[in-house]
């Protein structure tokens, strides 16, 4: 009975897809055929076209006039070139579109000219399949003068041909399933009684109680389970209970990403393949104070998520040497081991010059692409000599990488940001054998904004040289790939989120980055509680108030800091009785003061700040303190830790770290996070108080709804933020990132489709 059903199951699909096929095929036949006719009718009505014009300048003997109209014509859907050829077969004009692709006068053309009359053929040209017409062209009283070639590129016909078998296969891949759906239905409803009488016996064996058995029909195709079940039964109990303890031990040790976890996850993702990293900012920086050589390392997310990797797998970060005593404490080859205390990776340093660094760092980087890619309404400035500084660097870090690389059977590279769009194009055209992964730290803008760019096709193209690009939100991949789709010739996947240009595949997927999460382990010192943090805090600052908002920020114009203090000036107005007691303490990092945009906004900034404490202050308290200096890790901690809120009120943000920084610091489960509508970390952390930052007023009501909340909502909001935080660290986007390329390549490296990895989140 079972040999039976199959065979009607099996026969069933085999009929089903065998007709399907032959319509398939006849489908794909007429419309290839219904694409040359059309392709034909086409190249025949231009080629008349282009044969009168044609006669017309080889009758006066015009040959500019004839060299513009061949190449005011040839730019046409599908049209590779042109070329105008004498009498005895020598080029006259031709495009150099196929001059590289014909050598001498083509065999159509040769027909044509002895026949005298069109030719046309499809055919191969430097393996490239293409449909060649050519005509004679005539002068006075129908002589012979030369003829005329049009080149087609007849490669789109067999793309669609492709998309139909494509979509048939689909077709009958369904119809299959279905099919065989259907049938297995109806084999179930078929044997389901018996296997119901025999499974009741198998039971009542099993439990030891009493059972008749089933009629030989029911048992004839059961029996050897039957006689089986009682050494199963206990075999699986014994697996069960072996993968319960397991998997009990598992999540003890792993419920949290941590340094050693991640760096064991990549060590086995990488497998013998080594890991080089490329960011702007170098992990330890060396400077002269005093003659004397110090090491600082800078306060960065990067790398912290990035170095314990390093040191798994015995890594190298390449960086702009930045530091005045850098290239002291490199070797002749520009490298030196780190981290200094316990050498684990190399640090391998690029050198810039001054004016390379003004050109490519703040002036292309952060004139030029930070402002188009912040919607901030700040006008992005694009100057030549930056484009080609960056270009320049670009290719010096590209150099120094292959450098580093160039003998690693299968490296895996991870470029950072948007100061590196060039790279993985210029590393990839070199070194195809590398696995390469960009992360655009900062948001992708509308295609219509980005087309501001000159050089937009060449940042895309670079861009696309990397197998993975990677967002923080699936909102800026899409914005990506719409851009890519609009501005370069490329197949744009929107199932799968892949690019395909010049028969490269690179994945857009989102990896919201987060920050270090440290679990249960205070950084209190000793027996300090948050109201006795307040206090003291307070009291350096010298200032009385009852209620501490904060913000930490760079003093950047996309941060909506200026938006922040009206909203606090609007809090006040209609909340008065607030006044004297509620103070916003805003942490303002100076940044890029060397671009006069920064420098203004600095000013601008101080100057709100002073108005709003002039028209409020009384006595020691005044609405808002401005701190503007580099603060320590230590200090911003302890701001967050005595705030009783946070805002974080950016126009536009990739994902904005400060609102994950000010979860994680929260170990009381107090607080509350005001967080613009308009970062990414809006997509993850829904239990915030979610704002339009340039609606002031609404934003001034968001304050008054953080002190007035509840204590029961706060915490219950706090620890829904932090377990969305602890759960996906910063260890969590370093891991997921690197798996996720390393699945790419193995997946293309096998010939198969490129997907999105299933531990990737795709969107958040």
């Amino acid at each position: 009975m079972r040999i039976l059903n199959w065979r009607l199951i099996v026969a069933l699909v085999i009929g089903v897809t065998l007709v399907s096929v032959v319509s398939s095929w006849y489908e794909v036949r007429s419309q290839k055929e219904a694409l040359r006719r059309d392709l034909e009718r086409k190249a025949e009505t231009l080629s008349e076209s282009l044969a009168r014009n044609a006669e017309l300048y080889l009758k006066t003997g015009d040959r500019s006039g004839l060299e513009q109209m061949v190449q005011r014509f040839s730019n046409r859907d599908h049209l590779l070139g042109v070329g105008v050829y004498d009498r005895d077969g020598a080029a006259l004009v031709i495009t150099p579109g196929i001059s590289s692709m014909l050598s001498g006068a083509p065999q159509p053309l040769t027909d044509a000219l002895s026949r005298n009359r069109t030719e046309s053929t499809y055919m191969r040209l430097r393996f490239k399949r293409v449909y060649m017409l050519a005509a004679p062209l005539h002068v006075a009283e129908k002589s012979m003068a030369g003829g005329i070639v049009m080149v087609y590129d007849t490669g789109y016909i067999r793309t669609e041909i492709f998309r139909i078998w494509s979509r048939s296969f689909v077709r009958i891949t369904i119809q299959v399933l279905v099919i065989a759906a259907i049938t297995v239905l109806i084999v179930r409803w078929s044997i389901g009684r018996p296997i119901a009488r025999v499974a009741q016996w198998m039971k009542a064996v099993r439990t030891g109680q009493h059972a008749i058995q089933p009629t030989k029909n029911d048992l004839d195709f059961l029996m050897p389970v039957a006689r089986e079940v009682a050494p199963l039964a206990k075999s699986i109990q014994q697996a069960r209970g072996a993968a319960e303890t397991e998997a009990r031990l598992r999540n003890a040790n792993e419920s949290l990403w941590t340094a050693e976890r991640l760096a064991d996850h990549v060590r086995n993702r990488l497998d013998a393949s080594s890991l080089f990293v490329v960011a702007n900012r170098e992990p330890y920086i060396h400077t002269r104070r005093d003659n004397v050589i110090s090491v600082t390392v800078p306060a960065s997310g990067l790398v912290a998520a990035i170095e314990p990797i390093l040191c798994a797998c015995n890594g190298t970060w390449l960086a702009h040497g930045s530091g005045d005593a850098d290239a002291e404490t490199v070797d002749s080859h520009d490298r030196l081991r780190v981290p200094p205390d316990d050498p684990r990776y190399t640090l391998r340093r690029v050198w810039l010059s001054a004016e390379e660094e003004e050109g490519y760092y703040y002036g292309f980087a952060n004139e030029g692409l930070w402002p188009l890619c912040h919607i901030a309404h700040t006008r992005p400035i694009f100057r030549a000599t930056d484009w080609e500084h960056y270009h320049n660097v670009n290719q010096k870090f590209a150099d120094a990488l292959v450098e580093e690389i160039s003998t690693e059977e299968h490296p895996v590279v991870l470029i950072q940001d948007y100061h590196f769009a060039l790279l993985p194009r210029m590393v990839k055209d070199r070194l195809p054998q590398a696995r390469i992964a960009i992360f655009w730290h900062i948001p992708w803008p509308n295609p219509e904004s980005f087309e501001i760019c000159p050089w937009q096709r060449e940042l895309l193209d670079g861009l696309l040289g990397a197998d993975l690009i990677g967002f923080h939100v699936r909102a800026h991949c899409n914005n990506f790939l719409n851009t890519v789709d609009r501005i370069l010739e490329a197949r744009v996947d929107w199932e799968h989120f892949y690019v395909k240009r010049n028969d490269h595949l690179s994945a857009v997927l989102p990896f919201p980055i987060s920050v270090e999460f440290s679990g249960e382990t205070s950084d209190l010192p000793g027996e300090l509680n948050t109201d006795e943090e307040r206090r003291a805090l307070l009291e350096e600052l010298g200032i009385e108030a009852t209620y501490i908002g904060v913000g930490v920020d760079r003093v950047d114009y996309t941060k909506g800091i200026i938006e922040r203090f009206q909203a606090v000036e609007s809090f006040l107005e209609g909340y008065p009785s607030y006044q004297g007691k509620f103070t916003f303490i805003q942490i303002g990092a100076p940044t890029r003061s060397r671009i006069k945009r920064y420098a203004d906004f600095q000013a601008e900034v101080e100057a709100e700040a002073n108005r709003i404490n002039a028209r409020f202050k009384r006595g020691k308290w005044r609405p808002i303190v401005f701190q503007n200096r580099q603060h320590s890790r230590q200090e911003i901690q302890r701001c967050y830790r005595a705030a009783h809120l946070c805002m974080v009120t950016s126009l536009h943000d990739g994902m904005n770290l400060v609102a994950k920084e000010y979860i994680a610091a929260r170990q009381d489960e107090r607080g509350v996070l005001i967080l613009s509508r308009f970062t990414g970390a809006a997509r993850e952390l829904h239990d915030a108080i979610i704002v339009n930052p340039y609606d002031v007023k609404s934003t001034g009501g968001a304050i008054a709804q953080a002190l007035h909340m509840d204590v029961s909502e706060m915490m219950e909001r706090m620890r829904r933020l932090r377990t969305s935080v602890r759960d996906r660290n910063i260890y969590w986007w370093a891991g997921s990132l690197i798996g996720a390329l390393c699945d790419l390549r193995l997946e293309q490296k096998e010939g198969a489709r490129t997907t999105v990895p299933d531990k990737i989140p795709v969107e958040t």
